[in-house]
């Protein structure tokens, strides 16, 4: 018998994992659902699903629909076993996907959804997109800080929580929490509680050419003229510790059970609220408990920021010389601000926000 001849094509070679082909294309996840982000806790956001699940979705895999589902916890932490709120809403628990890689995600984003959306215990979505934010609350740790950190998304309103006394009142820290919110978007409203303990005339004098709306939400006042504010509008509420956030936020939402704390010996709260957590309004309408700050800094906003937030105003600031600061003289003798006629009162006050802008000392941050 003739002894049989090889070839190399008798060879075989195994493939190496190196030589599998790779492709960039990522799925387009044509079937995700639309949610908001409510609650962020450790690497898994919960979300709620603002649009409605087809059946075989949820129901793939056995899931369950009915109303168990993922809530935020009454700390703001993401608690994956809890009963769903009445409000309508589905509620799951998120992981970010790896395309998204270190994408910053934070309560109040509106975000895709594929995966177990039945909200059972232990199930895990994925957020596969995050859509661009129409508004955006940042901070940095101080005017030094080149970070910014985003503190809320899409937010309309920022309820500005101001006591009157113990602790009391710190104008600077108003015109910063103000200047944040004209920069990214939101209408500011200034909300005072404890008046019962000091008066308010002086205190809210302060901001009357600024055009602020301002509510009082002490445990004794009525809540018809807030519920109005905030109804069918994503509201922020942002204060030092103890100011009484958390007491407003109980008293608009009963189930929601928010911790409520004393304020130290100092004048300083204690913080009560760890993480932000948004939470549904009876009636309709949503609003975000965030943790008492200490301090507010405007390290990632510009003077001309701030001036484009007012459209009576933004049109001057193009006649001003380069370099102008708008704080008038004898620092910017030719600002084109001083030449608005009936506007000096108007002008006078944005420059106590400018001022509040460039100042980064312990009594405007509320140290």
């Amino acid at each position: 018998m003739r002894r049989r001849e090889y070839d190399e094509s008798d060879a075989r070679v195994r493939p190496g994992r190196g030589s599998r082909p790779r492709t960039k294309t990522r799925p387009e996840h044509r079937d995700a659902v639309p949610g908001m982000v409510v609650a962020v806790d450790r690497g898994r956001w919960s979300c709620v699903l603002t649009d409605e699940v087809d059946a075989e979705v949820s129901e793939a895999d056995g899931a369950v629909t009915s109303d168990v589902g993922a809530t935020a916890g009454s700390d703001g932490g993401v608690n994956p076993g809890a009963p769903a709120t009445p409000d309508g809403y589905r509620r799951v628990v998120a992981m970010r996907a790896r395309e998204l890689g270190r994408t910053p995600i934070v309560v109040g984003d509106n975000v895709d959804l594929v995966g177990d959306l039945s909200g059972r215990p232990d199930s895990l979505a994925r957020i596969v997109r995050v859509a661009e934010r129409r508004t955006v609350l940042r901070r940095t740790a101080d005017d030094t800080d080149p970070f910014e950190r985003v503190v809320v998304g899409n937010a309309e309103q920022l309820f500005i929580v101001v006591a009157l006394a113990d602790p009391p009142p710190r104008t600077g820290f108003v015109e910063r929490a103000m200047v944040a919110a004209y920069a990214g978007g939101l209408q500011p409203i200034l909300c005072l509680t404890k008046h019962d303990l000091a008066g308010e005339s002086e205190f809210a004098s302060e901001f009357t050419d600024l055009d602020l709306t301002i509510v009082h939400g002490g445990r004794d006042d009525p809540l018809e003229p807030i519920r109005e504010l905030l109804h069918d509008k994503l509201t922020a509420l942002l204060g030092h510790s103890g100011v009484g956030k958390s007491t407003l936020v109980n008293r608009l939402v009963p189930d929601a059970d928010r911790a409520v704390g004393e304020v130290s010996g100092v004048g300083k709260g204690r913080h009560t609220s760890t993480q932000s957590v948004a939470l549904s309004l009876p009636g309709g309408g949503w609003v975000i408990d965030t943790p008492g700050v200490r301090s507010f800094g405007l390290a990632h906003i510009t003077v001309d920021d701030l001036i484009h937030a007012f459209a009576d105003l933004s049109d001057a600031i193009e006649d001003c010389p380069r370099g102008c600061t708008h704080l008038g003289p004898p620092a910017d003798p030719e600002c084109a601000l001083d030449e608005l006629p009936g506007k000096q009162r108007r002008v006078a006050a944005v420059r106590l926000l400018l001022v509040a802008l460039k100042s980064n000392d312990s009594w405007s941050t509320g140290g």
